[in-house]
């Protein structure tokens, strides 16, 4: 099986090759469309702006192949960060459209007059509690935790592309899930022993249909 991370300029990718090595797989990174057409599993990071990452992403020429591959081929993909964000319709933090897989859109954390105040970005350890929609979750208990570095988050239209929530002032979706296609708002890479089992649930395609 091949893995392809996207390489978007949008992230510093190495950790996540060399936790996949862990795993026994190999995962090259690259922002060639031709190896995106031949992977079999495909990583998207992102850390940064929602607008200059799917402008890169334009400029790359990969968002055709990456529809392809998703909506067509339904070659298992994972967003990971703002790779997640970018799986939506858009965000308020730009005006280009998403990929638009799961419908919603990126939003920053808010509070009112009577909530906490957030200190954003939402940056540390915090919990996950997945949904029955969380298949990638498998065998790491009803409170796995991540490491989150994140100003806005992902406000889904349907309820049934949830596959984990997360506390931060208040619930907010830290990972969805329709079908081949997944995201995950926490860095998995930066998570330890959380993290990898999230990378060998991936790899294991237990998010197939």
């Amino acid at each position: 099986m091949s893995v392809v991370v996207v390489n978007a300029g949008i992230g510093n990718l190495g950790a996540i090759p060399n936790m996949l090595k862990r795993l026994g797989a190999v995962a090259r990174i690259t922002d060639d469309a031709s190896e995106i057409a031949a992977a079999g599993r495909i990583i998207l990071p992102g850390v940064g702006a929602f607008d200059p990452a799917m402008q890169s992403l334009a400029n790359l020429r990969l968002i055709e192949v990456l529809n392809h591959k998703a909506l067509e081929e339904r070659v298992p993909v994972l967003g990971v960060c703002l790779g997640m964000q970018l799986l939506s319709a858009g965000s308020e933090e730009g005006g280009l459209p998403g990929l638009g897989w799961i419908e919603g859109r990126a939003v920053r954390f808010r509070t009112d007059d009577d909530g906490p105040i957030l200190r954003i970005p939402h940056m540390g350890w915090n919990y996950v509690r997945p949904t029955p929609n969380g298949a990638l979750f498998t065998d790491l208990g009803d409170r796995p935790r991540f490491y989150f570095a994140h100003s806005f988050h992902l406000i889904c239209e349907n309820q049934a592309d949830v596959a984990g929530v997360t506390r931060y002032g208040y619930p907010f979706v830290s990972a969805v899930h329709r079908g081949n296609i997944s995201g995950i708002q926490f860095h998995p890479e930066k998570s330890h022993r959380f993290g990898l089992q999230v990378f060998r649930n991936f790899l294991a395609g237990l998010l197939d249909d």
